[in-house]
């Protein structure tokens, strides 16, 4: 049988599924054109002088990479001109990117962030990206930050790449997690892994243990009872790993089960958190609960969280159901 490729999926989703509709199937493919030509660009590396600083910072005051920015371009110019979308948002920018006048305007709305992990660049690690679709409401006289601020329950679909030894695509349409692979030689994503599932439990963590003193007490309660192993209340040995990417952390889980927290601390919590709700939560979170994971903050489900603002920060906890259901009890008590 001939593997499918990504566009057949996405046509037989819409035309015996019915999952989705023809814009959003031409949406997500002009999204995976893109995350191809960004694959492309960070391949090259040195060769192409794409590694380094961009000289620029970014609307979170952090310096931008040249590949952060060459990244917000590819996404940006690739989906202007479909007519699927009314507007754009972007961990990158301070506002919505509009549609320009001579585009027609679509339903929908694309929030990205386009380089995920990007610290790790210069150094030969995977980075990605990652996106989430939202429905753009009905008779708004006009697009601004607040026809974005959707809870996560409301987007339509989400999905991050992954830039490593291969190039990856995750997808959810709310109708389970799929997995495709890019044919390098062929140009193509490929279906390689479907229906993917988190297992339950888990012996692996993933967490940035230099941030330590500044955890909230359930964390460290949580942290000590896994770094104590088979001779502590929980009776196993655990594995920490930590990529500081989150599209690799992500998809470690997704393959194989674990925790992944980057959780409220001392440091950032006149911010809210370290990870954007919109652009990173959200959608992982929304990946995560389609493979049988859970998704918190801690204190409530991310997916049922009101944005109040387009950059809003928050604490993550995902991944195995009864590990993050268990970092959540020790919240509560």
């Amino acid at each position: 049988m001939p593997p499918v490729t990504l566009s057949r999926f996405l046509i037989e989703e819409e035309r015996n599924k019915k999952v989705i509709s023809a814009d959003l199937r031409f949406l997500v493919e002009i999204v995976s054109r893109a995350c191809k030509a960004i694959s492309i660009a960070i391949g090259k590396g040195g060769i192409a002088d794409v590694l380094g600083q961009a000289g620029s910072d970014n609307i979170q005051g952090e310096a931008q990479k040249k590949l952060d920015v060459i990244s917000n371009e590819i996404l940006l110019e690739a989906n202007e001109w479909g007519g699927h979308l009314a507007a754009m948002a972007s961990e990158e920018m301070e506002d919505p990117h509009l549609i320009p006048h001579r585009y027609p305007k679509g339903e929908y709305l694309l929030v990205f962030d386009p380089l995920d992990g990007s610290s790790n660049i210069d150094v030969n690690i995977s980075v990605g990206t990652i996106f989430s679709v939202l429905r753009c409401p009905e008779g708004v006289p006009a697009v601004d930050d607040k026809v974005f601020l959707q809870p996560g329950t409301q987007q339509v679909c989400a999905g991050f790449a992954v830039y490593g030894p291969t190039t990856l695509l995750v997808l959810t349409f709310g109708d389970g997690v799929q997995c495709f692979t890019l044919d390098r030689e062929f140009g193509h994503f490929v279906l390689t892994q479907e229906n993917m599932r988190i297992p339950e439990d888990t012996k692996e963590f993933a967490i940035n243990m230099s941030n330590q003193r500044f955890w909230e007490p359930p964390v460290q309660r949580y942290v000590e009872e896994l770094l104590a192993g088979k001779d502590g209340p929980r009776g196993k040995d655990f594995n920490m790993r930590w990529v500081a990417s989150m599209v690799a952390d992500v998809f470690r889980i997704l393959t194989r089960g674990g925790v992944f927290m980057y959780p409220i601390d001392a440091k950032m919590k006149d911010k809210g958190g370290k990870l954007r709700l919109m652009y990173e939560a959200n959608p992982m979170a929304m990946i995560v609960e389609q493979a049988g994971g859970a998704a918190s903050t801690g204190r409530e489900r991310i997916l049922d969280i009101r944005p109040s603002a387009l950059h809003q920060r928050v604490p993550v906890i995902l991944g195995s159901k009864n590990e993050v259901e268990r970092v959540a009890r020790y919240h509560a008590e």
